[in-house]
C-alpha cells in the first residue's frame, strides 16, 4: 500500500484536493516580516498578500528543511505504508535536495518502506493537473506503477503559456535575468513565457502589449485543446478582469471546453508577481520554446 502525496506548488484548489483525498505538502513564503505556508487557498489572504506587493513589499519564498519532510513521511512510514509523491519541477527549486536528505534519515529507521516521487516538470496548474489525474488514477485502483507509467506520458501534453506584468518579479526570484528582465521592461514586452521539457522557464514568444499576448495564448489554447476529459485551468494574479477577458476568448470558439478560474497563490505569486495571467490545458504536446539564440 502507499499513500499518495503532492505540495501546494501545484496549485490544485484546496475543496478538489479534499474531493480526491489528496494530502498537499503546504509551501512556505513570507512576507512583511511573517513567514506563512500556503494551503491551497483554504485560510489564505490573497488580498492582503497582492496589496502588500503592488505597495512595493518584495515576498520570498524558501525550501523545506529536511526536519519538516521527515515530520510528513515518517507517520505514513510508521504505518507500514509507501509514499508516492507527485512533486512540482525540481528544476525550480532546491527542497528536493533536502527531501532527498530527509528520505535517508528515514532509510536506516524504515529499511522496508519507499518514498517514489515524481517530477512532474511543471509548476502552478501545470503541476496541479498531474496530481489530479494521479489522484483520479490512485482511487479507481490503480497501482503506483501504473499511475507513473500514465503520468509518464500525460506529462508531456500538459500545455502551459503565461504572461507576467513585470518581469522584475521573475529576475528577483533567479527565474530570469537580470538583462531580459531589464530589456524586456525597457521595451514594453510582454513575452508569453512556457514550461520546457525539463521543467524551466523559457519564452514561447515575444509579444508587445498584454492584450496581444493574452490573445495569443487564447489562440494557443483554441487551436491545441485535445477534448474535454480534464479542465482549462485559468489564473490570474489580482487580475480577474485580464483573466475573464481570456476565458471569454476561449470560450466563445471553443464552447465545449470547461474552463476552470483561480487565483494565483503566494508562493507562485511571489516570483510571478501581480498581473500575471497564464492558461493550463491538455494538447498533443507541450509547448515548444523559442531557441536561447532567439
Amino acid at each position: 500500500m502507499s499513500v499518495l502525496i503532492c505540495d501546494a506548488d501545484g496549485e490544485l484548489w484546496y475543496t478538489r484536493a479534499e474531493e480526491l483525498g489528496l494530502y498537499s505538502i503546504p509551501m512556505p513564503y513570507s512576507y512583511g516580516g511573517n513567514v506563512y505556508y500556503y494551503d491551497l487557498g483554504k485560510n489564505t489572504d490573497f488580498r492582503a498578500f497582492y496589496d502588500a506587493v503592488r505597495g512595493g513589499e518584495v515576498p520570498k519564498t524558501m525550501a523545506l528543511n529536511p526536519e519538516e519532510y521527515v515530520q510528513i513521511i515518517e507517520p505514513i512510514f510508521a504505518k507500514g505504508e509507501d509514499v508516492l509523491y507527485v512533486s512540482f519541477s525540481h528544476a525550480m527549486s532546491g527542497t528536493f535536495d533536502h527531501l532527498d536528505m530527509a528520505l535517508e534519515q528515514l532509510h536506516d529507521k524504515y529499511p522496508d518502506r519507499k518514498c517514489t516521487v515524481f517530477d512532474t516538470k511543471s509548476i502552478c496548474l501545470g503541476s496541479g493537473i498531474q496530481m489530479e489525474y494521479a489522484a483520479e488514477l490512485k482511487n479507481s485502483g490503480a497501482s503506483d506503477e501504473e499511475i507513473i507509467a500514465k503520468l509518464t506520458e500525460f506529462r508531456d501534453k500538459v500545455a502551459v503559456y503565461f504572461v507576467v506584468d513585470d518581469l522584475m518579479h521573475l529576475k528577483r526570484g533567479g527565474r530570469l535575468s537580470g538583462f531580459a528582465a531589464f530589456a524586456g521592461t525597457l521595451l514594453s514586452l510582454k513575452p508569453v513565457l512556457t514550461i520546457d521539457e525539463k521543467g524551466s522557464l523559457k519564452v514561447f514568444e515575444k509579444i508587445s502589449g498584454k492584450k496581444q499576448a493574452l490573445k495569443k495564448m487564447a489562440n494557443r489554447v483554441i487551436a491545441e485543446l485535445t477534448g474535454t476529459d480534464f479542465p482549462v485551468y485559468i489564473l490570474d494574479a489580482d487580475c480577474p478582469q485580464e483573466g475573464d477577458s481570456l476565458a471569454e476568448m476561449i470560450k466563445a470558439a471553443r464552447p465545449e471546453a470547461k474552463i476552470i478560474r483561480q487565483t494565483v497563490g503566494p508562493v507562485i505569486g511571489s516570483h510571478c508577481g501581480p498581473g500575471t495571467v497564464g492558461v493550463i490545458f491538455i494538447a498533443d504536446k507541450r509547448p515548444i520554446p523559442l531557441a536561447a539564440e532567439d
